[in-house]
């Protein structure tokens, strides 16, 4: 399922304004750089936040989401040609052979279903070539961050935004359901041009750093290194997965 907040096009249209710094995107771009990536899959792209600051660079981008409402506010962006746009998962993905396969924010952890999670680690390895790295972001369960999401509420989270060509909007957001490893909440918007109000229900999985590490084995990757997010030290791991030499590991099998 998407989230309402990426898939309803009346919410799509106001995700960047409701977010505008993304200077989570500076490590990510730093990355790319390191690893001499000429090529790079954005897994979850949303609306094309990252895959245009890649394309910037002269980078070849391909951008793929689940959540079509999303894609299209990408691809109405200046520069949006420069990107090839796919609606779908990494089970979507056409043959390629890259070098750079990303999962930037949320997105890792928004892939809650077990059957989902693997068939886009099984998707990343396949896009990539050999020697190729994935990169993704997941917060660290030991942190116990939906202790401090628990205190959230409509009086808490409260916010008016003023968004040009859309008019004032109030958002909130607040904890529904802690069932570990999955975390839930609820953001609500409300426009004051016409009253309309809009929620959106999300969930997260919380996933151990050895749970990660087994995944990308048995899907083929060795990881090669786990850091930390620059925008929140201590509190998230930052994997680096490069595409083995050898077959995934069936399922069920050590």
């Amino acid at each position: 399922m998407v989230d309402a907040t990426f898939g309803h096009p009346r919410l799509a249209a106001i995700y960047d304004p409701l977010d505008p710094d993304r200077s989570d995107l500076d490590a990510y771009l730093a990355m790319a750089e390191e690893f001499g990536a000429r090529s790079v899959l954005d897994i979850g792209c949303g609306t094309g936040v990252f895959a245009l600051l890649l394309a910037e660079r002269g980078i070849t981008v391909t951008g793929i989401d689940p959540a079509r409402a999303s894609v299209d506010v990408a691809r109405g962006k200046p520069g949006a040609e420069r990107v090839r746009w796919l609606d779908g998962d990494a089970g979507d993905l056409p043959p390629m052979q890259i070098d750079l396969v990303t999962m930037t924010g949320n997105v890792a952890q928004a892939i809650a279903d077990p059957q989902a999670w693997h068939t886009t680690l099984r998707g990343a390895y396949e896009a990539l070539r050999p020697g190729g790295r994935l990169v993704f972001e997941t917060r660290d369960p030991a942190q116990r961050v939906w202790e401090e999401w628990a205190e959230w509420t409509r009086e808490t989270t409260y916010r008016m935004t003023d968004i040009p060509g859309v008019g004032h909007v109030e958002t909130w957001a607040e904890l529904t359901d802690v069932s570990l490893p999955l975390v839930s909440f609820r953001g609500t918007h409300v426009f004051a041009a016409d009253g309309d109000v809009l929620t959106s229900e999300s969930t997260l999985r919380f996933r151990e750093r050895m749970e990660i590490e087994r995944d990308l084995h048995e899907h083929g990757f060795v990881v090669e290194d786990v850091r930390d997010a620059p925008d929140r030290p201590g509190r998230e791991f930052v994997f680096v997965a490069r595409h083995g030499t050898a077959e995934p590991v069936p399922p069920g099998m050590p």
